[in-house]
C-alpha cells in the first residue's frame, strides 16, 4: 500500500477578492450589458471569496502573448514547485536525495525540459531519480498522480514518491475572448502548488490508499480541455458537466467499491474535487453525502477557486491538519478532468 507521509501547499502573491473582481467587471465587459449581467450573476453565484494569481488584478485586462504568458509560467512554476516540494521533504524529514520518484502535474503552461528536471537540480535530487511529467488530465492530474504513484509502490514499497502539481490559469485568461466558458472560467479558477509525500512504508495516524481506478466516458472529449490558440490556451468548458457528473457519479462510485465489498455507507470521509459550486452540490446530492462530510472541499473552493489538478491535493492537505480521523476509517478521493474522466481513489487511515 501507498502511505501519504506528507503534504504542503502554497500560492503565488497576488490575491483576487470576489468582491473586488465584481467591481472591476465593467472594466472587462462594460461594452456588452448582457454579458456583463451574465458575468456578474456567475461570480456571485460561484461560490468563490478569494483565489490568487501571478498578476495584479488590474493588470488581467492587459491580455498577454503566450510567449509572455508562458515566460511567466516558466517562473512562477519553478518558485513555487520547489516551494512546496521543500516544505513537503522538510515536513516528513526526508532527504530529497532519497526521492526515488518525482512526479510533475500541470496543464496550464508548456516547460521543457519538464519542472521535475529543474526541482532536481535546485533540490539536489539524486541523479538517477525517475521523472514523471503529466501534463494534459487537466483537474483529475492531480488524483491521476496519487494513483500513478500507488501502482509505483506496489512494485516498489521501499522507494519514496513526490509529486509536484503547479496550476497557474491566471495565466491562461483571455481578456478578449467574450466566450460564455471563458466568463465562468474566470469567475472559478485559481493559481496554486501542492506536493505529497508517499512511501510503501506504514506510518501511524497517515492515510493509506488501497485501491484507485480510472474512468474514461466515451465520445466526451468535447466537453472540458483547452483550444491552443495565437493567443494562447483557451478554456473549453460545456455546461454540461455538472449534468454529466450526478448522471455517472453514483453507479461509477457503487461499482468501484463493490469491488472492494463495501458500499458508500462504509465510508467516513469524502474529498471532492470541487469544479464549481454546481458540481459539488450535484455529488452531495446524488451520492447522498451529508454537507458536513464535505466542508473542506467547500472551503477550498471558498478560499482558493478551482485549483484544476491542485485541488484534491489542497484538499488533502486541509483535511490532514483539520479533519479527526480513527484506525479503520474509510475515504473516497474523487476528481474530474478532458476526457471526459474521473480518478476515484480508495483511502484508510491506521
Amino acid at each position: 500500500m501507498a502511505t501519504i507521509h506528507a503534504t504542503a501547499t502554497a500560492h503565488p502573491p497576488y490575491r483576487y477578492d470576489q468582491e473586488e473582481i465584481l467591481r472591476a467587471l465593467p472594466l472587462w465587459l462594460a461594452y456588452d450589458e448582457r454579458l456583463l449581467a451574465l458575468a456578474q450573476r456567475v461570480f456571485a453565484q460561484a461560490a468563490v471569496q478569494r483565489r490568487y494569481g501571478c498578476r495584479e488584478i488590474f493588470d488581467l485586462v492587459n491580455p498577454l502573448s503566450l510567449q509572455e504568458a508562458n515566460r511567466l509560467y516558466h517562473d512562477f512554476a519553478q518558485q513555487l514547485g520547489e516551494q512546496v516540494a521543500r516544505q513537503c521533504l522538510h515536513q516528513a524529514g526526508v532527504s530529497p536525495k532519497a526521492v526515488n520518484l518525482v512526479i510533475t502535474v500541470s496543464c496550464t503552461g508548456f516547460m521543457i525540459p519538464s519542472l521535475d528536471a529543474y526541482l532536481a537540480n535546485t533540490l539536489e535530487f539524486s541523479p538517477h531519480v525517475k521523472r514523471l511529467p503529466i501534463t494534459e488530465l487537466g483537474c483529475a492530474a492531480g488524483a491521476v498522480a496519487l494513483s500513478r504513484a500507488f501502482e509505483y509502490l506496489q512494485a516498489f514499497p521501499e522507494h519514496t514518491v513526490l509529486i509536484v502539481a503547479v496550476e497557474l490559469p491566471s495565466l491562461t485568461f483571455q481578456v478578449r475572448d467574450l466566450s460564455p466558458a471563458n466568463v465562468v472560467s474566470s469567475a472559478l479558477f485559481g493559481d496554486g502548488a501542492a506536493a505529497v509525500l508517499l512511501s510503501g512504508q506504514p506510518q501511524p495516524h497517515r492515510p493509506r490508499i488501497l485501491a484507485t481506478e480510472s474512468t474514461l466516458f466515451p465520445h466526451t472529449t468535447a466537453l472540458m480541455g483547452f483550444d491552443l490558440r495565437a493567443s494562447g490556451l483557451h478554456i473549453v468548458l460545456s455546461a454540461e458537466i455538472p449534468d454529466m457528473v450526478t448522471a455517472h457519479v453514483p453507479q461509477l462510485v457503487s461499482t468501484f467499491l463493490a469491488q472492494h465489498g463495501l458500499t458508500i455507507a462504509d465510508l467516513t470521509h469524502f474529498l471532492l474535487h470541487p469544479g464549481g459550486r454546481r458540481v459539488l452540490d450535484g455529488l452531495v446530492q446524488c451520492l447522498a453525502v451529508p454537507d458536513t462530510r464535505v466542508m473542506v472541499s467547500r472551503g477550498i473552493l471558498r478560499d482558493y477557486g478551482n485549483l484544476s489538478s491542485a485541488s484534491v491535493l489542497f484538499i488533502l492537505d486541509q483535511f490532514l491538519s483539520a479533519e479527526k480521523t480513527q484506525a479503520g476509517d474509510l475515504g473516497l478521493l474523487l476528481a474530474f478532468g478532458p476526457g471526459f474522466s474521473a480518478e476515484s481513489l480508495l483511502l484508510t487511515w491506521s
